[in-house]
């Protein structure tokens, strides 16, 4: 005879869950604890629960004591309230499932939409459920009630978490024609579609099928039913008692399944009575369908569900696994639900067998840990660059995540340049390279400062290879000295001496330009062995000279300032840049003794270009010339103006 198990058969999460709660808090004879109605769809455990004190009541009226156990099926929102308002204490083992179609009746209820629910109107989960949109759901468990169904605008249909996908299908389908606006959501639990796809595919091969779970539990009914479609038969039992063993003699396979309330003990006690028929082959095949799990393992496994703060896994064994948060990811901001989906494959880390509730405790960071160690010794060994998330400021340097894992970057390789204040590295991403490595130390040492310098250098060669002598390029004015300027051109300085910064004569780099200003500049030689640059800036301007020889001609009248002033006259720049010399005899008619009894520094005046030595670059200039034409007014002009004061050397200077 072969016996085949079902790959997902008896406790689900929820069930298992609650049963761990009451475990911990029934276990004290002398202190009596109440569960509204009876903690699971199973006999046999609920008697096991009375003897250790647990006393099942029907509703608050019955409790006479200060703590109740709400079992997996959950219960409604004014139980709740009624038992608050007794001061009762309450152990809520509600399953997250339920918990959640809780929420979403109530949330979509509010929004203004009328509540569906698909399932059994007399199971208690169901109740529980109606009790969250103030009992004004539509309950079916038909086509017939689903077609009947009256029309609304707007309609929220969920399921009991029981219930058969088929089913669910079927009547949604219905209910989508019942609104203008239908919301399904499909709240049968994972765990649920997995045992029961597991029972459809074993009904198929065998010759009998064995359903294990009490009579009145909805998804042990249900698996009964799936069998029934397949395999003709099928044998529903609560206890090893109830198995037909001469029924089964001679079959040559037999498969096996349980409800999500049937517990371990009862799935082996069967399991021990088969052994008359098969020696001892059932109980081998019932362990053996189990994955064997130890510390430390490194397993596959499929997310059954994803809250914010923990993944369950299924992992084939008879517990399922459980990670939570903290063993995602070494990221504090790491989201479970950024990560993972329902029915995704993933490696897992055994950490323990138990967390205290059944379940077995797994670490998905720590697989992680073991492919990204070997990932950043061989990013160590052939000096790559990575990216790295700088996590905090701490003693000395940064904190730092490279491909999961911890690492450090000390102050002094944050960059090429001294860096003060490191707290704006907080949260970025930067590009390193590792380099210092020890995994059996978990030591890993990140420098940003090698980055730099090797794009420094690049920038370096590609400027070098790019210089050509009267190339205009352009840099930043880095720092000033008495004897010119060092520009930046970009990992390389270049000089521009003080006589190549202005076509004037300056005392000083900082009459032209200042630090940190952009310049264009002419490359006017270079050397790269001696590293040297040497830079232009007036190169890059037209020379004064020429552009004054453009634009201006003897006997012109032009504007200009006075720039200096000496005993024999004064010098005055005009707007090309170029000085001309104001002779203290060109002045004024009058006699002048010297020019700084009538002029000053800054005075802005018109003047008259009497000379042009093109040879020497020397510009003549007259005051009174100009004066002099000024005064020589057209005759007709004269006559039609009222009397003006004489025009006098005053008149024609702007003292600013």
């Amino acid at each position: 005879m072969e016996i085949i198990i079902a790959d997902n058969a008896g406790f689900c999460f929820g069930v298992k869950r609650a049963i761990a709660m009451a475990d911990s808090f029934v276990t004290n004879l002398d202190r009596v604890v109440y569960s509204l109605g009876p903690l699971i769809h199973n006999p046999q455990e609920v008697k096991r629960f009375e003897e250790k004190g647990l006393v099942a009541v029907d509703s608050i009226a019955e409790i006479t004591g200060n703590k109740v156990i709400i079992r997996s099926h959950g219960v409604s929102k004014l139980v709740i309230e009624q038992m608050n308002e007794r001061n009762i204490e309450i152990i809520d083992s509600t399953c997250p499932f339920v918990k959640s179609v809780h929420r979403r009746v109530e949330e979509f209820q509010k929004q203004g939409y009328n509540i569906v629910i698909i399932g059994d109107a007399n199971h208690p989960e169901v109740i529980g459920i109606n009790g969250w949109c103030n009992n004004e759901a539509y309950i079916i468990n038909s086509e017939e009630e689903a077609i009947g169904l009256p029309e609304f605008d707007k309609i929220c249909v969920v399921s009991q978490t029981t219930n058969t996908q088929n089913k669910f299908e079927t009547l949604s389908e219905i209910l989508m024609g019942k609104g203008n606006e239908v919301k399904v959501f499909n709240t049968i639990c994972n765990a649920t579609n997995l045992r029961q796809q597991s029972c459809r595919e074993v009904a198929q091969k065998v010759d009998a099928m064995i359903v294990i779970g009490g009579y009145h539990s909805s998804n042990t009914k249900k698996l009964v039913e799936i069998s029934e479609e397949y395999c003709k038969d099928v044998y529903h039992i609560e206890t090893p008692e109830e198995l037909n063993l001469k029924k089964l003699q001679g079959l040559k396979k037999i498969g096996i399944t349980a409800g999500a309330s049937t517990p371990d003990w009862i799935i082996k006690e069967v399991i021990k009575t088969m052994d008359n028929i098969n020696n001892n082959e059932m109980m081998e095949a019932i362990e053996s369908s189990f994955t064997r799990v130890h510390r430390g393992d490194i397993l596959k496994g499929k997310v059954l569900f994803v809250t914010d703060n923990e993944i369950m896994v299924n992992i084939g064994y008879k517990s399922d696994g459980i990670i939570k948060r903290e063993e995602l990811s070494d990221d504090p901001d790491v989201k479970p639900k950024n990560l993972f989906k329902q029915g995704d494959e993933i490696d897992v880390f055994v950490v323990r067998l138990d967390d205290g509730e059944g379940n077995v405790v797994l670490s998905l960071k720590k697989v992680e840990d073991f492919k990204n160690w070997d990932i950043v010794e061989k990013l160590f060994e052939d000096k790559e660059r990575v990216e790295c998330k700088v996590l905090n400021v701490i003693k000395g340097g940064l904190s730092v995540l490279v491909h999961g894992l911890n690492g450090f970057m000390p102050a002094s390789q944050v960059s090429v340049s001294y860096v003060s204040d490191l707290s704006p590295y907080k949260g970025k991403t930067l590009i390193a390279k590792v380099i210092d490595f020890d995994k059996n130390k978990k030591r890993i040492i990140l420098s940003r400062k090698v980055i730099e310098r090797e794009e420094l250098n690049n920038k370096r060669k590609e400027l070098w290879a790019s210089l050509e002598v009267d190339k205009i390029i352009e840099g930043t004015v880095q720092r000033l000295a008495d004897f010119g300027a060092f520009v930046d051109l970009g990992g390389v300085d270049g000089l521009i001496h003080i006589s190549d910064l202005s076509w004037n004569r300056i005392k000083h780099p900082s009459e032209v330009v200042h630090e940190g200003q952009n310049v264009k500049v002419k490359v006017l030689s270079f050397d790269k062995d001696k590293n040297r640059i040497s830079l232009g800036l007036k190169q890059t301007i037209e020379e004064p000279w020429v552009a004054f020889s453009k634009n201006v001609n003897i006997g012109d009248i032009v504007e200009g300032t006075v720039v200096n002033l000496l005993d024999f006259g004064a010098f005055i720049r005009l707007k090309e840049g170029v000085d001309g010399l104001l002779h203290v005899s060109q002045i004024s008619k009058e006699h002048v003794e010297k020019p700084s009894d009538v002029l000053k520094i800054g005075d802005i005046l018109n003047v008259k270009v009497i000379d042009i030595n093109g040879e020497d670059k020397k510009i003549s200039l007259s005051l009174k010339e100009a004066l002099k034409e000024t005064e020589e007014v057209d005759e007709k002009e004269k006559e039609t103006m009222v009397e003006e004061p004489e025009v006098t050397i005053g008149d024609m200077v702007d003292k600013n």
